[in-house]
């Protein structure tokens, strides 16, 4: 006879390596599979926030080159690169 979990959601399967083990060591105070699920989930979020702050950055520099932002003065710039010569 064989038994099925009445689960709705699928599962996956993840091989326990020296960086995982540690993190499970350190965050993991719960069951495993709900440890290796709440750093899944913070580490997705840091992602879309390393994402976020990237395109912000770029389109900082974008806004400086095109003169939108006046917050960078070149001019300043240019003494400081001309007293390293």
């Amino acid at each position: 006879m064989r038994y099925t979990l009445g689960v709705s959601s699928s599962r996956v399967q993840v091989t326990v390596d020296p960086e995982l083990a540690a993190a499970l060591a350190e965050f993991g105070g719960r069951s495993r599979s709900r440890a290796v699920r709440d750093l899944a989930i913070r580490g997705a979020q840091a992602l879309r926030d390393d994402q976020r702050r990237r395109d912000d950055a770029v389109e900082f520099l974008r806004r400086i080159s095109t003169g939108e932002d006046d917050r960078y003065d070149f001019s300043v710039t240019a003494e400081l690169h001309a007293t390293r010569r």
